[in-house]
């Protein structure tokens, strides 16, 4: 009997015949599908291309935005409880009787568990969907929830928050695939921006959430506040966020086709597939590493964003002594000084028609250049990243040298919102040249600088309140700004030698 096929058009389910080493959208396998060696398969793809009915492409554009909006609320509502905790130390210490280093554990643990969760959760949304996956790790996130609220001592606190971290980070790692999911190419830029800056806007929403409720409150109505936002969006995720993942999408299909016609032929790809969780759970936690290893482009970058990340976390303890003791900044006037950040990470990400214009005269002048159309380089993607590289250290030696009593508090929340600007502009731009750079392990370059990001982002607090006591608030801040100085040449060589050293690589595009 001659197969009868569905062809698929969605970019997405193009190439189920995997090579070695490669990844995407399906789970890594070695296989094809069955109908390439069994004629008795009917492979099920979508009707129309994205104009098939089921098609996650198909929705409607307000059923769409509704959707980005509630998974990257999810990522905006994690991030923010990374950082309200901060809120929480002096009068949560007084209940517990705990040191405050061990406070800023708390901090350091949870972004560490942001860290640690995409790896385990990720290659699961590649088997079972990204919906059931929301589902599971949001519900275990309010459970986590509830020991913070309740907590009779530091430890129960500490483990929670981890916990929490852990499960809730499924969203900062999956919700990015969600969007792609919906939206083509051509539509991508503006639901995508929302998405990037929902988690780094988050860190900054956070002490002023928590500075109003703590003045005002007990510092349990913090995690109260917490636990009901997070249960509103457990019931979004539910009714709002339908499967969108496109092999899990047609897998419906098939099941439908097979209770529909009782015909048992009917297959979706990824059914056809030879699957095994443990290879992609162990490949997913060892391909970054692989990466940051024999990658130096890969590791400079890296270093440079966990740099940015790790100071933006060791400004929640800086903020509230800085501007406490200078400024004489209450608990809620703390976390409003926080504002400069968010706005600056704003401005940045609003930029981004300016670099998208810059990235097309490049492209089109190679086209020229070689006469032949193209994509253009991965290293066209780094123009934001060299400019931010640039006014990041300014941000933060304005910020370093304006935080004396007799200076307006305003001129350091400047400084500070130079440097948020600085600092959205350099993610983006390393981001989007990783995933260019390195497009068949591009989720493990992802992955790769999210755990060296947190692992920056939760080590940095630690020793950040020592650091401005022992040197001073001027030159503390002054030794960050240096720090991110040295990292400035980087952008540059990568954007002119880019070329030259993916050629001699073995994992990047060339």
């Amino acid at each position: 009997m001659t197969s009868k096929k569905m062809f698929v058009k969605s970019p997405i389910l193009v190439g189920v015949k995997r090579q070695h080493g490669q990844e995407g959208s399906l789970p890594e396998t070695q296989t094809s599908s069955a109908s390439d060696s069994d004629p008795e398969v009917l492979q099920v793809g979508w009707d129309g291309g994205d104009d098939d009915p089921l098609s996650p492409r198909s929705f409607s554009k307000s059923k769409k935005w509704m959707i980005v909006a509630t998974v990257s609320m999810a990522c905006f509502c994690v991030t923010a409880a990374s950082s309200v905790y901060t809120s929480t130390y002096e009068r949560m210490e007084e209940s517990f009787g705990n040191s405050r280093k061990v406070s800023v554990l708390g901090l350091s643990l949870f972004v560490l568990g942001i860290g640690c969760g995409p790896l385990f959760f990720s290659p699961l949304s590649e088997f079972f969907g990204r919906r059931p996956v929301y589902l599971v790790a949001w519900s275990l996130y309010v459970i986590w929830t509830i020991p913070q609220a309740v907590a009779s001592n530091i430890a129960t606190m500490l483990v929670a928050r981890f916990l929490a971290a852990f499960s809730g980070s499924t969203f900062l790692a999956v919700a990015g695939g969600t969007v792609g999911d919906l939206f083509s190419k051509d539509q991508l830029q503006y639901p995508m921006a929302i998405f990037t800056v929902s988690p780094f806007i988050g860190p900054c929403i956070g002490p002023i959430i928590g500075g109003f409720i703590n003045y005002n409150a007990h510092w349990r109505w913090t995690y109260y506040v917490m636990l009901m936002w997070s249960f509103a969006l457990l019931m979004a995720i539910a009714f709002l966020v339908p499967e969108t993942f496109h092999p899990a999408v047609l897998r419906q299909k098939a099941k439908m086709l097979r209770q529909s016609t009782g015909d048992s032929r009917w297959r979706a790809p990824i059914e056809e597939q030879d699957k095994s969780i443990v290879v992609a759970v162990s490949r997913s936690l060892k391909r970054p590493f692989q990466l940051l290893i024999f990658e130096p482009m890969c590791l400079s970058l890296c270093i440079f964003s966990a740099l940015l990340l790790g100071i933006l976390y060791l400004f929640f303890g800086a903020f509230p002594l800085i501007f406490h003791t200078h400024h004489q900044f209450n608990l809620w006037q703390v976390g409003l000084s926080f504002i400069g950040i968010g706005v600056g990470l704003i401005v940045g990400v609003l930029t981004d028609p300016v670099w998208a214009r810059i990235r097309l005269y490049y492209v089109s002048k190679l086209a020229e250049s070689t006469g032949k159309p193209g994509a253009g380089e991965p290293e066209f993607r780094l123009p934001p990243a060299i400019f931010g590289s640039l006014i990041v250290p300014l941000g933060l030696f304005m910020f370093a040298w304006t935080t004396y009593p007799s200076i307006h508090w305003i001129v350091p929340i400047i400084g500070s919102g130079i440097f948020g600007m600085g600092n959205i502009l350099v993610f983006t731009g390393i981001f989007a040249f990783l995933v260019d750079a390195y497009p068949d392990y591009a989720a493990s370059a992802l992955a790769a600088n999210a755990c060296v990001r947190c692992v920056f982002a939760a080590a940095f607090p630690l020793f950040g309140n020592e650091m401005y006591l022992v040197l001073g608030f001027q030159w503390a801040s002054s030794l960050l700004a240096f720090l991110t100085l040295a990292m400035v040449p980087f952008p540059f060589l990568f954007f002119k030698y880019g070329k030259r050293i993916r050629s001699k690589s073995r994992m990047a595009k060339n």
